[in-house]
């Protein structure tokens, strides 16, 4: 774990890197999209609010939709979606996003069985369709420990600056740690393609796994030149999901 001066100095650096990646995007009329997925205190908050606060405002926004509306509940599942996702010259972080139906939905049975495995068979051809339409994805899966999630779940009770992030589901997050664990494997397994693969970050150190995440996401959105000079992430922190991960320890079970 970096020491606190060096991650200021190692985050500062790579907001640099970002504001110059920007600048390129921009100019290019990139769009671009990230998506933040994870299970409850895994950290995206903090790692979005590090990647985003230098970036320009017109070109950038955080999406954290709430719950389906009504309305909303009968429309196309990918359809309240598609509004939020980037044109060009646009940098989109979804802060949670379809996969809500690879994990929450069906653990808290807020979806049907039928619901779900139509998203896993359908949500790989939705992502290569807008992939052939010139968005870039970036899918990260931010893993914590089971000890670590419970850690940070009681400091939300305890710290009134963290009174916004309770959630109703922060109190079922342990309890059904297993079943978020069993669709979690399912979703990466079946979603997990060439167009749009899934990057794990394990994010035990808040510090260490923003640095490798924001690393990450200039390796593959900044122009070479930019890319090139930034370090790799850390392999033990960041790395590509391949299947043998979920049965190789890499994954928190």
């Amino acid at each position: 774990m970096p020491n606190d001066q060096d991650y200021r100095r190692k985050i500062e650096a790579l907001q640099i890197e970002l504001v110059r990646y920007q600048q390129a995007a921009i100019a290019s009329g990139a769009k671009d999209l990230v998506i933040f997925e994870g299970r409850d205190a895994a950290g995206k908050d903090g790692a979005i609010k590090r990647i985003v606060e230098h970036l320009s405002v017109r070109n950038t926004r955080v999406v954290a939709l709430p719950k389906p509306t009504d309305r909303e509940r009968t429309q196309w599942y990918f359809q309240r979606y598609v509004p939020h996702l980037p044109a060009a010259a646009e940098l989109v972080i979804f802060n949670r996003s379809w996969y809500n139906r690879g994990g929450v939905e069906p653990v808290m049975g807020f979806c049907t069985p039928k619901e779900h495995e139509t998203f896993l068979r359908d949500a790989p051809t939705f992502e290569a369709m807008l992939a052939e339409n010139g968005l870039r994805i970036v899918k990260l899966w931010l893993d914590i420990s089971k000890e670590e999630q419970a850690k940070r779940l009681k400091a939300r009770t305890t710290n009134p600056l963290k009174a916004l992030k309770i959630s109703s589901l922060d109190a079922v997050a342990q309890a059904k740690w297993d079943e978020y664990s069993a669709a979690r494997d399912q979703m990466l397994r079946r979603t997990h393609a060439d167009e749009a693969p899934w990057t794990i970050v394990r994010t035990d150190s808040k510090k260490a796994a923003r640095i490798a995440i924001m690393r990450h996401l200039l390796k593959v959105l900044a122009p070479k030149d930019i890319a090139k000079a930034v370090p790799k992430p850390d392999p033990k922190v960041l790395y590509e999901f391949e299947v043998e991960a979920l049965t190789d320890g890499r994954l928190e079970h």
